[in-house]
């Protein structure tokens, strides 16, 4: 019997998150914003922490600080994020976002809540909350490892 990716639940869920973010992204370019995927991830963990040094953004996003510098100051060009000396460590820089760049993550929050939405469409509230269950199991034998 052959193996297919279909049988694979972590493909199949690798999948998903491709067809959410080739969406999600679909979505942004038709409102005209110029963002990149790695610059929505830069802002969605800018806003979720605030005043966050970049080295914490550096080993969450596991980029080397010369790719990450290049996308904090894209950022910063497009008036999107800002940067400022970090008062207890002058080496480090304190990141947040720009009220234009929370106006956009807002929307790319809005944007996720209706993906979401269209993923689990089809599923009835039990169907949704079995799933949900599952997924973090999957999601916990991870930490366990």
């Amino acid at each position: 019997m052959s193996h297919s990716h279909n049988d694979d639940v972590l493909w199949v869920m690798h999948m998903i998150m491709h067809r959410y973010r080739a969406k999600q992204f679909e979505l942004l370019r038709d409102g005209n914003y110029d963002i990149t995927q790695m610059e929505a991830k830069v802002m969605s963990y800018v806003g979720r922490h605030p005043g966050a040094p970049q080295g914490d953004l550096q080993r969450f996003m596991e980029r080397d600080k010369a790719q990450l510098t290049r996308l904090i100051k894209g950022l910063r060009d497009k008036g999107l994020l800002t940067s400022c000396m970090d008062t207890k460590d002058r080496r480090s820089l304190r990141l947040t976002l720009t009220e234009a760049g929370l106006e956009i993550r807002k929307i790319m929050q809005q944007q996720g809540q209706e993906l979401n939405q269209l993923g689990i469409s089809s599923l009835s509230e039990e169907e949704h909350q079995q799933l949900l269950s599952l997924v973090h199991r999957v999601y916990d034998n991870f930490k366990q490892e």
